[in-house]
């Protein structure tokens, strides 16, 4: 009886198969004597925004579209604002690429921008009341506060300069974040709220090294561990921000970078001698040099003790300072491309303002504190012109540099293209922006400012 049941079902299966195989032939008969439909295009992965009017919009799958803000002034310094798409010219790595979008934002006004339209409202849902804003105009201001790097003894000056900020940059209508990156303890989601800055501004706390702070630092092959471990902190905290203000475009995004500067390798001759018998043995030194002790007495106690700049075990542990400053070269430029990826300026500011010489109390030798003081600067130099900032170091004239760059920030075009080098292995590019025609912007120095650079994003291992 079994047997006879499975008979059956496996008739019955293939009877079942046989229909659908029938089924399936039939249908695909009847297809192919109806005529086709047109197939639908594929779904745009990205549109372009701020397409110029009168231009066919263009849709591109799978292409990311590269953005840069270009501000375009004459040799007077007043901003150009007549310009389309025909008179700018933009080259990748000195290959020419066609201009797909042009945004122009002329005192703080969106021209030339494709304007989506508003979702509907949902009935039977309350919305909370909201202020109307165009959030396709104005500014994006981040206040990165870098209170590890901001000498806690400057905390009343650092204040009064977030203040000028307050007062001669952000104003009615800029949209605001603001983060620190220690005690001050700042984590201001984007806000429109004024009084938020005010208040977030008497809670910041500078808790950076003071000079003698540097010379008693734990050592390591690699330089000062908490000089290092500080500037990772603001380095990560900063490309975390960066990361979530690539999700913005067509606005004009700032950085407020609010720090003292970087040296991966602060003071290193007089690190070496501070702390123990090799500090010991350089004050005795000196009074040697002095005449205040003999020969014999002096190498009766430290004869057999190596001058610690030139020991070869202490030279040995500590070779890999010796690329300190290169290795903090690299950080900042890879931040730079973070940044520019996320078409954002880096605007870095120094409270110290004019830095003349060392304090009175400050026990290190005056070329020393040179260098120390030129790299701090240079690191903050550098993050500005990579993103196509400004630095705003070494001076004291802070509100007339707010006004500054509120100038930058309110008249600006925003130039877009879709790269014409496919190649995904080519991360990093040049770039080049010129006025068409215009030889007398294009040879000055500061007529038509923008990023010099961009960085492709990375691609997946399973793409």
């Amino acid at each position: 009886m079994r047997d006879m049941q499975r008979i059956r079902l496996a008739g019955a299966r293939r009877a079942t198969v046989g229909g659908l195989m029938l089924a399936a032939a039939c249908s695909t008969l009847v297809l192919a004597q109806q005529p086709q439909p047109r197939p639908l295009p594929p779904e745009p992965t990205e549109t372009t925004v701020g397409q110029i009017p009168g231009a066919q919009p263009t849709f591109r799958a799978g292409v990311t579209l590269v953005t840069t803000d270009v501000i375009v002034r004459d040799e007077d310094g007043l901003f150009i604002p007549g310009l389309d798409r025909d008179d700018f010219e933009i080259f990748e790595d000195g290959v020419p690429q066609e201009i797909a979008s042009l945004v122009l934002v002329h005192g703080g006004r969106v021209f030339n921008q494709l304007q989506q339209p508003t979702a509907p409202v949902r009935p039977g849902i309350i919305l909370p009341t909201a202020r109307p804003q165009n959030d396709t105009a104005g500014r994006i201001f981040i206040l990165f506060v870098d209170d590890l790097h901001l000498v806690t003894s400057l905390t009343p000056k650092v204040r009064q300069v977030a203040m000028q900020i307050s007062e001669n940059l952000i104003h009615e209508g800029d949209l605001f974040g603001i983060i620190s990156t220690g005690p001050s303890s700042l984590s201001i989601d984007m806000t429109y709220d004024h009084q938020v800055l005010d208040d977030a501004i008497n809670r910041i706390t500078g808790d950076g090294f003071a000079i003698r702070d540097y010379l008693y630092q734990q050592e390591t092959s690699g330089g000062p561990a908490e000089v290092l471990y500080r500037a990772h902190v603001a380095f990560k905290t900063v490309r975390e921000v960066l990361r979530n203000l690539e999700e913005v475009t067509d606005r004009r995004k700032v950085f407020l970078y609010l720090s003292n500067g970087y040296d991966f390798n602060p003071f290193p001759e007089t690190r070496a001698y501070t702390g123990g018998i090799a500090e010991s043995r350089q004050l005795a030194a000196g009074e040697l040099e002095r005449g205040n002790i003999s020969q014999q007495d002096f190498d009766n106690q430290y004869g057999d003790i190596p001058d610690a700049l030139y020991d070869p075990f202490q030279q040995a542990y500590k070779q890999g300072q010796q690329f300190a400053n290169t290795d903090l070269a690299f950080e900042l430029a890879e931040l730079a491309r973070v940044a520019n990826r996320a078409n954002t300026s880096f605007y870095t500011i120094d409270p110290r303002g004019l830095m003349a010489g060392p304090n009175i109390d400050d026990h290190v030798p005056i070329d020393e504190w040179n260098k120390w003081a030129f790299q701090t600067q240079n690191s903050l130099r550098m993050l500005s012109e990579l993103t196509g900032g400004m630095a705003i170091v070494n001076r004291n004239d802070f509100p007339r540099a707010f006004r500054q760059i509120d100038a930058e920030t309110s008249d600006y075009y925003i130039v877009g293209f879709y790269t014409s080098n496919p190649d995904p292995t080519i991360r990093n590019r040049t770039l080049r922006i010129e006025v068409a025609g215009r030889d007398d912007l294009n040879s000055c120095r500061d007529c038509v400012r923008h990023r010099t650079q961009y960085s492709m994003p990375r691609v997946s291992a399973q793409q």
